[in-house]
């Protein structure tokens, strides 16, 4: 973050605060709470900001000091300082790529299996493993909207929420096709598989973000939830599947008790889906967005994971790649996500 950054920064949060102050400001509540949710973050970042600049002082004072005293334990503590100081200024430079529209709202993830059978379903259930060791190993809460066994193994299809700041943020970039290359666990030969899986992942819509549907547009059918184990069943016809008649959009949630909860939430997912479509289509008709639209099939993949005859996961977006694939299934994804933000970072500024 440049001392340019940090003036507008402090800039911006000057005219804030003086918004704050008027009289009127709390007439619009959507809208005060707009500002006072972008005051807290812009503080939150000066305040990093601030701290990594006194650690770094205090590096350049400790570095000083050892080579006066030249003991080898001063030594290993700034060089164990310097790392941890390298790795703030790192998350810092992450943290100011994330100024999209919708990159501090929770991120709603859909997982669909592709061209494979039964492999890809079971490739879908371990991308959802995947993801929620990410975002459990980084603070985030996973919440499961809907969820469809596989006939086999695995699944046809879930839905879950990831809450927390920042989640559509980083998880943006995991959209499209994943492809697995393995030796098949299915096939009593033992021979090579490959399978696929889509990932959709759309921004929450807050309560302040308008998005006007009309109720005749909408087809709601009620069903039995159902799922591995019998750990989703329910007795009732609680379980809601709302259909958006113009565009053909379907979202279905089973994740609570009440009809009434399912059907809020199905609402939340629609009002995501519809507004991704409405600012995808100011660009181009529905008609060319469903065109462009690519197949879970091979050559539309943006990252491949192989398990066989080597151990390779590669982001053919960035480049980036590891041969730790283990650590990447256990959920260590946050150098595809930064590599990802940089590029497309870049990719804007030219």
């Amino acid at each position: 973050m440049s001392l340019f950054e940090i003036s507008k920064l402090e800039l911006k949060l000057k005219e804030l605060e003086k918004v704050t102050g008027n009289p009127d400001f709390w007439n619009n509540n959507d809208n005060s709470k707009n500002i006072l949710k972008e005051i807290t973050d812009i503080k939150s970042k000066l305040e990093n900001y601030n701290k990594i600049k006194n650690d770094i002082d205090n590096l350049i004072e400790m570095n000083e000091l050892v080579k006066q005293e030249n003991e080898e334990s001063l030594e290993d503590e700034l060089m164990t300082s310097i790392k941890k100081v390298e790795k703030q200024v790192e998350t810092l430079e992450i943290n100011t790529l994330l100024s999209g529209k919708y990159d501090k709202n929770n991120a709603i993830l859909t997982l669909h299996p592709g061209a494979g059978g039964t492999e890809s379903c079971d490739w879908a259930s371990m991308l959802y493993r995947m993801y929620t060791r990410w975002a459990l190993d980084n603070g985030y809460e996973v919440k499961e909207l809907d969820f469809l066994e596989g006939e086999e193994a695995g699944i046809k299809s879930v839905t879950f929420l990831v809450s927390g700041l920042y989640a559509y943020g980083y998880l943006k970039g995991e959209m499209g096709v994943h492809r697995l290359v393995r030796i098949s666990p299915f096939d009593s030969g033992g021979r090579r598989h490959t399978s696929f899986a889509s990932l959709e992942v759309l921004p929450e819509i807050t309560e302040d973000i308008e998005i006007n549907i009309n109720p005749d547009d909408l087809r709601v059918d009620t069903y039995r939830a159902s799922g591995a184990g019998g750990q989703h069943v329910n007795k009732t016809s609680s379980a809601v599947r709302i259909t958006h008649i113009p565009t053909n959009i379907v979202v279905s949630c089973q994740a609570e008790r009440s009809q009434i909860q399912n059907r809020e939430t199905a609402m939340k997912m629609l009002k995501s889906k519809l507004l991704t479509l409405k600012e995808k289509e100011q660009k181009e008709t529905i008609d060319d967005l469903k065109g462009n639209q690519m197949d879970i099939a091979w050559g539309s993949q943006i990252r491949s994971y192989v398990f066989c005859p080597y151990t390779l996961v590669k982001d053919h977006r960035t480049g980036y790649e590891v041969g730790n694939v283990a650590g990447v299934m256990d959920g260590d994804l946050n150098e595809f996500m930064n590599e990802y933000l940089k590029k497309m970072s870049k990719k804007d500024e030219e």
